[in-house]
């Protein structure tokens, strides 16, 4: 992690934040996370939305999101991945955050708000991929999906080592509703990769394994359809 002298106004910046967070608070979603098992150090309930707002007020900030990161509150978390400079995240910072994840929740918002943004970031998903804790595993597919959806830019070539781990990916039953999700979006980004993984999936079908068979049905039951083609090579042109 980066370790930066602070600076006053953006201490008072930080302190604001976290006094606006106190306000919304909202015990009723806390509770209900807690129900499904969803915990965090500090969890003050306040909604995506909320957040999402409550950022636009402020100017991306490296030394303030580190802050907002560094005090583990649930909020002060996604607001560190919403107030990040993409430009200015390194390699270590990705690694650091990526291993701290506490929820799935925060795997997702730190994938697309920030990390989908930055210039390793398909290097730095097939290497999650690889991970052995589940949240870090689940961070990369998120991650590699996010791109999938909102690249436009990059080749076809950067997803080639998703489908190299896509039948081991496949086997894990902790998995099976990201991955299914996740091939399915890479899937639908154009007609060559929509051939690609139409083709591995069917692969899985004969690894030996039921999860991995289950996962295939499901990636051939959204993408295996001529009006899906369709609608892939219409986007296309656009």
């Amino acid at each position: 992690m980066d370790y930066l002298l602070d600076d006053p106004l953006i201490e008072r910046t930080f302190q604001d934040i976290l006094l606006k967070i106190r306000k919304l608070q909202n015990r009723e979603v806390v509770n209900s996370m807690q129900r499904r098992g969803i915990e965090y150090k500090v969890n003050y309930g306040v909604g995506i939305p909320m957040l999402q707002e409550l950022a636009q007020g402020f100017e991306r900030n490296h030394l303030l999101a580190l802050k907002l990161w560094n005090k583990q509150w649930r909020e002060t978390m996604i607001l560190a991945t919403l107030l990040e400079d993409p430009l200015e995240v390194t390699e270590n910072q990705i690694d650091f955050w990526a291993k701290n994840l506490p929820t799935i929740e925060m795997a997702e918002q730190a994938a697309m708000n920030l990390f989908s943004l930055t210039s390793f970031a398909y290097v730095k998903a097939a290497e999650f991929c690889h991970g052995k804790k589940l949240v870090v595993k689940i961070f990369g597919l998120l991650l590699a999906g996010r791109l999938a959806l909102t690249d436009k830019e990059s080749s076809d070539e950067q997803f080639d080592p998703f489908f190299e781990l896509m039948s081991p990916l496949s086997k894990d039953a902790q998995l099976a509703l990201v991955f299914s999700r996740v091939f399915i979006q890479i899937g639908m980004r154009n007609l060559n990769l929509h051939e690609l993984t139409i083709k591995h999936a069917q692969i899985l079908r004969t690894n030996g394994s039921i999860i991995s068979q289950q996962n295939a049905d499901i990636i051939l039951g959204e993408l295996d359809h001529a009006d899906i083609r369709v609608l892939i090579k219409a986007r296309e042109k656009l």
